[in-house]
């Protein structure tokens, strides 16, 4: 039996749940979501939990089992607390602000770049620790746009310029050396 999939998944009681078959909706104070699971798996509500069960112990049907349960605890969670992830710009002359919904980064090319946030998604700059906040209730989108804002100015390892998580230590290398 699965550690992940067998371990139910507490509903807080701001949240709602609603399964059809094989597509549960999740709505929450911070949004709504919805995931199409496999049909064999079971998803049920039971006792302020939800449960996933399974049917055989065919490979395929345990590798499902854990990651359904996981994304749909990632969906409760989102809806009632939220995700965030935090990004560092390093550098002179790199700056982020928020102009309306869209994020403006200057990082050193001949242009501004312009990121325009998906649907619940939203920015928050502080120019003072040259911090920005991605924060939404889906975990995947918060993630994927966190990365791609990264890619844009990845982090280089001799002077440590550029953008990186929070979290994240840069291997710096030494740079050239001197005659001797």
């Amino acid at each position: 039996m699965s550690r992940i999939g067998r371990l139910p998944v507490v509903i807080p009681p701001n949240v709602d749940i609603n399964i059809d078959g094989s597509l549960i909706k999740v709505k929450g104070p911070k949004g709504n979501l919805e995931y199409s699971f496999s049909p064999d798996m079971t998803v049920s509500v039971e006792n302020g939990s939800i449960n996933v069960k399974r049917p055989s112990d065919n490979a395929t049907h345990r590798a499902l089992h854990g990651t359904t349960r996981a994304l749909i605890q990632n969906m409760v969670t989102g809806v009632s607390t939220g995700f965030e992830k935090i990004l560092e710009i390093n550098g002179v002359g790199y700056r982020a602000e928020v102009q309306g919904k869209n994020l403006v980064l200057n990082l050193g090319y001949s242009h501004p770049i312009v990121v325009e946030p998906p649907e619940g998604i939203a920015f928050d700059v502080d120019l003072k620790l040259r911090q920005i906040k991605i924060t939404g209730p889906d975990k995947q989108k918060v993630g994927q746009l966190a990365d791609d804002i990264r890619k844009q100015r990845p982090p280089e390892p001799y002077l440590g310029k550029g953008i990186k998580y929070l979290e994240e230590k840069i291997r710096r290398k030494a740079g050239k050396s001197g005659k001797g």
